[in-house]
């Protein structure tokens, strides 16, 4: 899958380098990359360090809410090759229902493992020594290792491939190599550790993130804006920044944030979205007007930008426009509270206009 086109997110630090240089090389190759997953994301990347900083139920939570998105899920090698910097794997011709019938590994375990590169392939088609791979690892879950200690286990000792020689147990809480010679911990023990490639915008994102979780909207601020600084290519800290600064009424501020999101990004369809609603609320009715027009026109199916643009016409007393909007919202949705709030909008328009034309 080539990047030119696309829009990737990306959830968690890649291990092998800095997101800053892979938004570089993202957008040379005419895509765009932001740290999480926006409306207009077509492809979400999962980075391998999430496996150290995240239990596994975060994981299998973050990875449903990327599924919900209907975007593609891709591993950080599927990324790195679709980027050109890692070179594609050999041809194979096995499927995943084939894999999975031939190695009795479950299907949520497979897809897990092979969103964090478990196996040599990042997609069907699988290889052979894919399947090898797979029928060791339904051995391992089937003696209690979960797909988090074998993910986490099999990049210490190297290219995966290079399992397929080795028989595999399970320990405590890690996963255990047995050669002719010796039983050994897959922890790198035998080889010369990589170092670690530091991606200090990261750690910073997590802990705002974090923060902005707990309602601590003043301190995930400060830490936003510091990721921001750190990292001149990233628009969703500035977009974020924002949010947080809108939760704290300092709409000038959310604002500036927006701007710089969209000045990093500008087809960012929520901070186009966002920034309207901050313009409407200092009272920049043709601006908002604007910025939210141009989200809808980034995103027809985005209903909220929609219903806002009629929300914002009706208080401007263009009740013609107001009910124009609210009609396409109705497409969109039909059957929400907002979706009875809009025909109510266009009922009372209707009256409006009717009895003003009588």
């Amino acid at each position: 899958m080539p990047a030119s086109g696309q829009s990737y997110g990306v959830v968690g630090a890649l291990k092998a380098f800095p997101l800053r240089l892979a938004a570089k090389r993202v957008a040379a190759l005419g895509g765009r990359l932001h740290r999480s997953i926006t409306r207009g994301t077509t492809t979400v990347v999962f980075g391998r360090t999430l496996l150290s900083r995240l239990s596994e139920g975060e994981i299998e939570h973050r990875v449903e809410v990327a599924r919900d998105s209907q975007a593609i899920l891709l591993s950080e090698n599927g990324f790195l090759r679709a980027l050109g910097s890692l070179p594609n794997t050999a041809p194979a011709n096995i499927s995943r229902q084939a894999l999975l019938e031939q190695s009795r590994l479950d299907g949520d375990a497979l897809d897990l493992l092979t969103l964090f590169d478990a196996f040599e392939h990042h997609a069907e088609p699988f290889s052979f020594r894919d399947v090898i791979l797979a029928k060791k690892y339904a051995g391992l879950v089937a003696t209690g290792a979960s797909w988090g200690a074998i993910a986490r286990s099999v990049h210490q000792i190297g290219p995966v491939g290079s399992l397929t020689a080795l028989t595999l147990q399970t320990g405590t809480d890690k996963i255990l190599a047995r050669d002719t010679h010796s039983l050994a911990e897959l922890d790198g023990q035998r080889l010369l550790a990589l170092p670690e490639i530091a991606d200090e915008a990261e750690d910073y994102f997590g802990l705002a993130e974090n923060a902005e979780a707990a309602e601590l909207f003043a301190e995930a601020a400060t830490l936003y804006e510091h990721c921001s600084s750190i990292d001149s290519s990233d628009a969703t800290a500035p977009f974020n920044l924002g949010n947080c600064l809108r939760k704290l009424d300092d709409l000038s501020g959310a604002a500036l944030a927006y701007v710089t999101a969209l000045k990093r990004d500008p087809l960012f369809i929520e901070a186009w979205f966002n920034y309207g609603g901050v313009l409407r609320d200092m009272g920049r009715i043709d601006a908002a007007r604007q910025h939210l027009a141009r989200a809808a026109e980034l995103d027809p199916a985005y209903a909220d930008a929609i219903y806002n643009l009629g929300a914002l016409e009706y208080d401007a007393g263009d009740l013609a426009s107001a009910r124009d909007w609210w009609r396409k919202y109705l497409v969109l949705d039909d059957s929400s509270d907002w979706a009875r709030r809009a025909r109510a909008g266009i009922g009372l328009a209707n009256r409006v206009i009717h009895r003003t034309a009588g």
